[in-house]
């Protein structure tokens, strides 16, 4: 198991890469994300299991984006250029992860570490676009990364 996180945290630092070169990330990547992340996951848990937690990370997710919907359509902004595609894509495959009570907790600290990170690399004034899945990417490769010293079955059973 520890070749596929390994290859993993590569894939990681490709959407990371990408996302700063170019704000574009090949979308391949995401799936190779997510098969990856749910070939992790039932290594450890029953199939059944996996598949209870993606569905439940998957409304979570469901739920974060229609709230941000509702929240731009409140503001009269155009959702399009709130939030990317590669985005929507990551948050979709990132579900694939982890156990419930793991993905969310993880999930809302990787959007505080991306904000976090953002404000401390931009210095300008005027808005510009977040590389939001290349941010998020870095995180949950430091998270993976992690577990290679630690016994990972915490991210998993709760």
């Amino acid at each position: 198991m520890w070749y596929l996180k390994f290859i993993l945290i590569i894939v990681f630092a490709f959407v990371l890469y990408q996302d700063f070169k170019s704000r574009m990330v090949y979308w391949f990547l995401y799936p190779i994300i997510g098969i990856l992340a749910f070939k992790i996951q039932i290594d450890v848990l029953p199939l059944s299991i996996a598949l209870l937690n993606f569905v439940f990370n998957l409304l979570f997710i469901g739920f974060l984006l229609g709230v941000s919907l509702l929240y731009t359509k409140f503001k009269k902004l155009d959702f399009k250029n709130t939030i990317g595609i590669g985005d929507v894509l990551f948050f979709i495959f990132i579900a694939a992860s982890f156990s419930i009570v793991s993905f969310w907790v993880l999930f809302v600290f990787s959007l505080i570490f991306s904000l976090t990170l953002h404000l401390i690399l931009t210095h300008k004034k005027e808005p510009t676009t977040v590389p939001l899945a290349g941010y998020m990417s870095l995180f949950f490769g430091v998270v993976y990364a992690a577990s290679f010293g630690f016994s990972d079955t915490f991210l998993y059973a709760y």
